[in-house]
């Protein structure tokens, strides 16, 4: 069984839950799909745990890449790279994961971030006109992807089968709980919600503080912006 895990962000207190989950429910490898925990409360101990994740195939998202590549269109996240980077890391760690690919294949299923063409931007609940350039000429094949939080499956266009997991550490569809999925050993996909301390990870984030650290917080309470 592969467990899939995407937009963890540093929440150490779900991504522990989850990998207990995972391993109990007989997880035997790992999808790791990018936005790991930079900056966040627990950069260094949540990238500590996921390395103990064996087999494990790694993605960078758009996190990763903004390592190197700041948002000019979001300072209040720049801003947040600024004050915590390097921190905890060596720039030669810094530099593996930008250095991350963007996609990865897997028994026939295609895995990426946000989308085919870019890691942030992705696919909505609903179909849009759009669709057509995100699938980026991917046809009769099932697309797994992340960035937007929301765990749902739908079909997409040309084919395709759009499955995104949700978001371990920082769920936006309402749910609080961390939210991941399994590809079981007959090929289906299954999705996984998981309980976790979530006033604890608040916590952390407000002790980050500045605007972002905030936002996160209230995201993670809710559950949603």
């Amino acid at each position: 069984m592969l467990a899939i895990l995407y937009d963890i962000h540093g929440n150490l207190p779900a991504l522990e839950v989850v990998v207990a989950q995972a391993e109990r429910q007989g997880a035997t490898a790992w999808f790791l799909g990018g936005d790991y925990g930079i900056p966040s409360p627990w950069p260094r101990e949540t990238l500590e745990l996921l390395r103990t994740l064996e087999p494990a195939t790694w993605i960078r998202g758009n996190g990763e890449r903004w390592i190197r590549e700041p948002p000019v269109e979001r300072p209040e996240v720049g801003e947040s790279y600024e004050r915590f980077l390097p921190g905890p890391f060596t720039e030669q760690e810094l530099d593996e994961l930008y250095s991350l690919p963007p996609r990865a294949e897997l028994d026939g299923v295609l895995y990426v971030h946000g989308s085919v063409v870019r890691d942030d931007d992705t696919f909505a609940v609903e179909p849009q006109p759009e669709d057509e350039e995100r699938v980026a000429g991917v046809h009769d094949g099932t697309l797994v992807f992340g960035h937007s939080h929301l765990q749902f499956r739908r079909p997409g266009p040309h084919g395709t089968h759009l499955v995104n997991p949700g978001s371990v550490g920082m769920p936006l569809d309402g749910d609080v709980r961390a939210a991941w999925a399994v590809r079981r050993d007959d090929g289906e996909f299954e999705f996984r919600r998981a309980e976790y301390d979530v006033e604890r990870a608040a916590a952390g984030w407000r002790r980050l503080g500045g605007e972002f650290g905030a936002h996160v917080a209230r995201r993670i309470q809710l559950g949603r912006d």
